[in-house]
């Protein structure tokens, strides 16, 4: 009963912090050139003229010149200028914003890296700073700079993306619009001249700009829109109470890309169905701190950080055996599905000779949970 009062009253001030929160509003789109500031800027201007204070604290036009001439009568917070390595680079100037704090403000670029030195390392950091002052925010990104689709981007372009948002910061928005434009639109866009300068139109056409690649990037958009859109009512509709919550255990070992791939994956999984999960470390004896190699327990403690990231809870267990590890959890979390990394063929053997996982299977076969292998 005290445990409940105090969860009751933990909802409660949530709920009034976030009263005070700025709105959020997130524009989306496949690729650079859709549009997105564009439409920014647009929307600026209209809440301007309906009276709204609107101030830009950070917009990259890239000199397109439709995009801009809408900067000509818009308020704009300066910039902060800092040196780094010998010359002059300018940043979102977040003191300079809070100070003025505008009813609202644009901040271009969501997945920006800050210059070291700077509070925040991302500039995403900035924007949850900026909302909790209770200043709303429109902001955007490209679909590749979620982090839980950088593998699926990386397999459709060959590119590593290294600037990426967490998933959390897509999921707390309170709007998210999706900038849509067909594979030949943009490509048209691309050849006038209206995305990047004529010296790097051929390399872009024959690399990041190709009618499969912007296909599936598209596909990519509209479903984390979509998907958005699903939880959002999801939470605002009130659920059976009889309907139970699925909760995801996603199992991983010291395999730094093993580990990466479970998690990102799994983090998509739980995202589409709006459900809690759980990322478990087994740490054996044999990967006691004292006796794992640096480098793995390095690749641990970044794997457990993208995890935090994309909204998981960290559950780490010292016990000889993994299957009754994973076992212990699932009863303990009221746990609904399993996700593990397919293994390597002498590890199946292993854990299939053992008579705990051999349990483990029998548990889960007398109950409703579901276990997802994932072949890569």
């Amino acid at each position: 009963m005290e445990r409940e009062t105090r969860q009751s009253a933990e909802d409660f001030l949530a709920l009034i912090r976030r009263s005070k929160r700025g709105k959020f509003k997130v524009y989306i789109g496949m690729s650079a050139g859709v549009g997105k500031t564009y439409r920014m800027l647009m929307e600026a201007r209209d809440l301007m003229q309906k009276g709204i204070d609107v101030k830009l604290g950070y917009i990259e036009t890239h000199n397109r010149k439709e995009t801009h001439a809408l900067l000509e009568g818009l308020p704009m917070i300066p910039r902060k200028e800092v040196f780094y390595k010998g010359k002059r680079v300018e940043e979102l100037d977040l003191e300079a914003i809070l100070q003025d704090c505008p009813e609202i403000v644009i901040i271009d670029e969501l997945a920006h890296s800050n210059i070291a030195g700077s509070k925040n390392a991302k500039r995403w950091q900035d924007v949850l700073e900026i909302l909790e002052a209770g200043i709303h925010v429109i902001s955007a990104l490209n679909i590749q700079h979620i982090e839980s689709l950088h593998q699926a981007v990386q397999e459709i372009t060959a590119i590593d993306v290294t600037e990426r948002v967490p998933d959390k910061v897509i999921q707390e928005a309170d709007e998210v619009v999706n900038i849509d434009l067909t594979a030949d639109d943009l490509i048209e866009r691309l050849k006038g001249g209206n995305i990047y300068p004529q010296d790097k139109i051929p390399v872009a056409l024959q690399h990041f700009f190709t009618s499969s690649n912007i296909l599936q990037l598209r596909e990519l958009a509209l479903k984390e829109v979509a998907l958005h859109v699903e939880n959002k009512v999801a939470t605002e509709v009130s659920m059976s109470i009889s309907a139970k919550p699925s909760r995801f255990l996603a199992c991983i070992s010291s395999n730094d890309k093993n580990a990466k791939n479970v998690i990102r994956r799994t983090a998509r999984l739980a995202s589409y169905l709006n459900s809690k999960w759980y990322v478990l470390y087994v740490q054996t004896p044999k990967e006691h701190p004292n006796k794992i190699a640096l480098d793995k327990q390095r690749h641990l403690i970044n794997n457990f950080k993208l995890a935090t990231e994309l909204g998981a809870e960290i559950v780490k267990s010292e016990h000889a055996n993994i299957a009754k590890a994973i076992l212990e959890q699932v009863e303990q979390r009221q746990i609904t599905t399993i996700c593990i990394g397919k293994p390597r063929l002498r590890l199946y053997q292993i854990i299939l000779a053992t008579n705990v996982f051999n349990q483990l299977l029998k548990k889960l076969t007398s109950l409703p949970i579901d276990l997802i292998i994932f072949s890569k």
